[in-house]
């Protein structure tokens, strides 16, 4: 999956997974404080360091092994899109 048109794919849909994420926690943060946005926060942020860390040990390294953390954690942007 290195290089081509499903890497940029695999991007795009971390980025909507991101901004989703991104507009979720502040309509939450909006209505009920921010005790809960940050405990997501927080859950994003153990994943993405978890995904990192597989990758990682799995022998990825530099803007790779980052590239794909993120797509892991916040690929699933793709299936909001049409």
């Amino acid at each position: 999956m290195t290089g081509g048109s499903r890497s940029s794919t695999d991007i795009r849909g971390g980025h909507i997974g991101l901004a989703v994420t991104i507009i979720a926690l502040i309509v939450v943060v909006s209505f009920s404080g921010t005790r809960w946005p940050l405990i997501v926060a927080g859950g994003f942020t153990a994943w993405f360091i978890l995904a990192l860390t597989v990758i990682h040990i799995g022998g990825g390294r530099g803007r790779e092994a980052v590239r794909r953390a993120y797509v892991a954690t916040f690929g699933w942007g793709d299936y909001v899109t049409p």
